[in-house]
């Protein structure tokens, strides 16, 4: 029948008994088949890591910049690693990195989610954040306010 109408006989599911064949055209289906893998790829959303690091000698107005790359790097969907890395003397005052970490992590609160509590590996002290999931799944949408300023730019 499939060399009748010029088309192929694909085995569609060869464990089924008895197994369960198809007359198509196999080189249609196939490109249908990318077609649909590519159309999905299009509509993916890559979440890339962006890391901010501090001292423990940060400064206000350093803290409240690094505050706002963080809050930039949520809203475009990025999940972010804020890493405190300390060196020789300073491996003794690491309740002040800890502090840090939690001041940056309750400013962020309403926009991120703690993937990673603040954790310690050798001499660096980090925690990951990710943005928080809106109801229906879409990311936040920037405010005005962030678009105002890439628009005066």
């Amino acid at each position: 029948m499939a060399r009748e109408k010029n088309l192929d006989l694909v085995e569609i599911s060869p464990t089924a008994t008895p197994p369960v064949c198809r007359i198509m055209d196999y080189g249609k289906f196939l490109y249908q088949q990318e077609k649909k893998e590519r159309e999905a790829k299009k509509h993916q959303k890559v979440i890339t890591v962006k890391e901010v690091k501090f001292r423990i000698n940060v400064d206000d107005h350093d803290y409240e910049t690094k505050k706002n790359h963080v809050l930039r790097f949520l809203d475009e969907g990025d999940k972010v690693k804020a890493t405190i890395f300390f060196r020789g003397r300073e491996m003794t005052r690491t309740n002040l990195g800890r502090q840090i970490l939690d001041r940056l992590i309750k400013d962020v609160q309403d926009k991120s989610i703690v993937e990673f509590r603040p954790r310690q590996e050798g001499n660096t002290l980090h925690a990951i954040l990710a943005p928080k999931k809106v109801e229906g799944g879409k990311q936040p949408v920037q405010s005005q306010a962030a678009t105002g300023r890439a628009n005066q730019a």
